[in-house]
């Protein structure tokens, strides 16, 4: 993924998609967790709440979808705003925990859920800080129909394993990626490790996320999600395993991908 044949100029970001009405509609839903998620919408940006875990879990997430950007783009990541003039697109974004970092490091940000609650959370947490986020209450299907987009990056973080039809869902969001941009999956490996940890002792033994909150026969292991893409015109590369260290309470990345990890798909 070498920087230099993917540097290019900025250039204006396409303007927010007004043509969007308000209304999550498509395929993809899953009522029930679209439910689930919704009854813990105001909840989001509590660091002590039910979203305690994901609050930990973002350094790293963020940190790797800031670098694998850089080096796509040829941007420097000190700068103030490194990602000036380019668009990302966040899909699932729940309360904006990545959208509004990402506005921040300067891309233009649409962020899109299912949730209206979550939409709702994500505006009024952003609006009082000035962030220029772009947020909807819809889906891939919906912004795919309406020809919004291309994104210089698009963002599907744990959300791939709540979905009714993942291969539908992962090669939408792999049609909105620009020419030259890329798309980042983070999700859950489907192994014996993963239900002993990302199920059966985060939701029953250390309660890091409410019983209920995943549903193991969903999670997707790598190849499964290179096969999805297979018929898309995108490069495939992982995963990047991505883990947790209870002596120093973090989360970082590695070569373990059995629990958590990302795959990054390339459009040229």
């Amino acid at each position: 993924m070498a920087a230099s044949s993917h540097t290019r100029p900025a250039r204006e970001a396409p303007p927010p998609q007004e043509i969007l009405a308000e209304g999550a509609s498509g395929a993809s839903i899953d009522p029930a967790d679209v439910a689930r998620f919704s009854a813990q919408a105001a909840e989001w940006w509590d660091a002590k709440g039910p979203f305690a875990p994901l609050h930990k879990f973002n350094p790293a997430r963020l940190a790797f979808v800031r670098d694998q950007a850089a080096a796509r783009f040829g941007r420097d990541v000190l700068a103030r705003k490194p990602f000036h003039g380019l668009s990302l697109l966040d899909v699932g974004c729940g309360g904006g925990l990545i959208a509004e970092p990402m506005s921040r490091l300067g891309f233009s940000v649409t962020a899109i859920d299912a949730s209206a609650e979550n939409i709702g959370t994500a505006r009024a947490h952003a609006e009082p800080q000035g962030l220029p986020i772009t947020y909807r209450a819809a889906t891939v299907e919906q912004l795919e129909a309406a020809g919004a987009g291309p994104f210089d990056v698009v963002l599907t973080m744990e959300v791939i394993e709540h979905v009714r039809d993942p291969e539908a869902f992962i090669r939408t969001c792999s049609r909105l990626v620009a020419p030259g941009g890329l798309m980042i999956v983070a999700t859950l490996n489907r192994t014996l490790k993963s239900l002993a940890l990302g199920k059966v002792a985060a939701e029953y033994v250390l309660r890091w996320v409410p019983a209920g909150t995943h549903d193991w026969r969903q999670f997707l292991k790598p190849d499964e999600i290179r096969l999805m893409l297979s018929h898309e015109a995108v490069a495939v590369e992982g995963p990047f395993g991505i883990a947790y260290d209870p002596l120093s309470d973090q989360w970082s990345q590695g070569v373990d991908a059995d629990v958590n990890y990302m795959m990054v798909a390339t459009r040229d």
